[in-house]
């Protein structure tokens, strides 16, 4: 009677390195899974979760905080009225872009990661510093992250010009008008978020907001950039009812 051949001792060997290196495959495709599902997906939820929390504590402070007329609150560069009189280590208001379909984004100071990882936009303080929105000229200089993380400028691409960006402070609206966009430059185009922002046709002191976030998507390679200039102010009624461009 024939007999198969037994299997040599090489063979055996080089089955067992293959499943192995197959279990090890999978292993690794799992954890890369799970990595993905938590940058994309679990970071949204924490950072939602905080900068909500912060947004309300931002509110509070608002209710709380006496009239920017009375005595008590006096306008100051470090503590604004437009601001409500806060020392701004909480927020200093409310980025809205409708064409963005993101909600209200809480602003804070710095862009560093630590911040804006909170889900919260960032008004920048190096390399150029940002105006703020109540200084006469300047430029508000602002970012977010596109994915993770809350990815407040997800939809920055949906952005065109004549659509609106307001921003929200306990006295006042802030209405502008996006006039530019510019939809990749380098990382270190700094110029982009200057006093008279380069690149964007202006080239005149006024009320500017830039928005800037990475690009393309699930990338840092670029920086994708939105501009836009106030148009008007409006005082916040006790209603808190928003302007036009968010009803």
């Amino acid at each position: 009677m024939l007999r198969a051949a037994s299997p040599s001792r090489s063979s055996l060997v080089f089955a067992g390195f293959l499943s192995l290196l197959g279990e090890l495959l999978v292993t690794a495709g799992l954890v890369l899974a799970l990595f993905v599902v938590y940058s994309l997906w679990w970071t949204d939820v924490l950072a939602e979760r905080h900068a909500s929390a912060r947004g309300d504590v931002v509110r509070r402070q608002w209710q709380a905080a006496p009239s920017p007329a009375s005595p008590a609150s006096p306008a100051s560069p470090a503590s604004p009225a437009g601001a409500g009189g806060l020392g701004m280590r909480d927020g200093i208001g409310f980025l809205h872009v409708p064409a963005m379909r993101n909600g209200e984004v809480l602003v804070k100071r710095g862009t560093a990661p630590e911040v804006l990882n909170d889900g919260v936009a960032g008004y920048y303080t190096d390399p150029v510093k940002s105006a703020l929105p109540w200084d006469e000229k300047g430029n508000f200089s602002l970012a977010a992250h596109r994915d993770g993380h809350g990815a407040k400028f997800h939809n920055i691409d949906r952005v065109r010009n004549g659509d609106a960006v307001v921003f929200e402070t306990r006295d006042t609206w802030y209405v502008y008008k996006v006039f530019a966009q510019l939809r990749r430059t380098s990382k270190y185009d700094v110029g982009v978020i200057a006093p008279v922002p380069k690149g964007s046709g202006r080239t005149a002191p006024g009320r500017y907001i830039t928005l800037t976030t990475c690009t393309p998507v699930y990338t840092s390679r670029f920086r994708y950039v939105v501009w836009g200039e106030l148009v008007r102010t409006e005082p916040v009624d006790a209603k808190r009812t928003p302007p036009a461009e968010l009803r």
